[in-house]
């Protein structure tokens, strides 16, 4: 399959028609209206520094169904203890720039440059995005964020700086959504962490077809609160 590229317009080729690797299209820009756009359209941003933006379908799709989330008997130990504790929307910019420089501490090349950032700050001023964010004495020591439109959430980053404190962000937002009856987290890609918690792998047709169901939803609006 050929690489598409973007026209000004908010438009995206058929998720289907992404190489093998995942690669849809390039270029755009990551306004409110295209980002809104690509996520209903079962595609998402991911691109290192000084690369064009690179918009991606990738087949299979990593999924959480979230009352699959699989919690071991040491992480549900610590929950239990109290040692962490959680909140929701209420350091937004901080989690995502930590999702940045832990990457950048370990050596790995993130696709959250300063413009990927303030995207997603403003689709959390907006509500649409949310963050979870896992404390220890006061400190922000663990939590991720993403997108949530109608009945799913789409994962895009997590960060931990204390054993553990990343999975206790995601075991709080898959509680929060079997609450509010979301259908699933898009877990995106596959990876050893994300399965070891429950997430399996669905074909992108099936992940499509539950996309197009779950976007009509009546989701959860304004601030989380956990």
């Amino acid at each position: 399959m050929p690489v598409f590229m973007l026209s000004d317009e908010f438009i995206f080729p058929p998720a289907d028609f992404a190489r093998h690797d995942g690669l849809l299209c390039v270029g755009g820009d990551l306004s409110y209206h295209r980002l809104i756009k690509a996520y209903k359209s079962g595609i998402f941003p991911w691109f290192s520094k000084g690369e064009p933006i690179l918009w991606w379908s990738p087949d299979p799709r990593l999924v959480l169904f979230p009352s699959n989330i699989r919690i071991s008997r040491s992480l549900g130990k610590k929950i239990k203890k109290g040692t962490f504790s959680v909140t929701m929307d209420t350091a937004f910019e901080d989690v995502i720039r930590e999702c940045a420089t832990s990457r950048i501490e370990a050596g790995i090349d993130t696709w959250l440059v300063d413009g990927m950032i303030e995207a997603y700050v403003d689709l959390y001023n907006r509500g649409d995005a949310h963050s979870v964010e896992t404390w220890q004495k006061g400190r922000l020591v663990g939590g991720l964020y993403g997108v949530s439109i109608g009945r799913i959430f789409f994962g895009e980053s997590m960060f931990s700086r204390e054993s553990d404190a990343s999975k206790i962000a995601l075991a709080a937002l898959c509680f929060h959504l079997q609450k509010y009856k979301f259908d699933l987290i898009d877990c995106q890609v596959t990876t050893p962490h994300l399965v070891s918690m429950g997430a399996e792998e669905i074909p992108r047709q099936e992940f499509l077809l539950q996309l197009n169901s779950s976007v009509k939803k009546k989701g959860l609006s304004g601030r989380w609160i956990y």
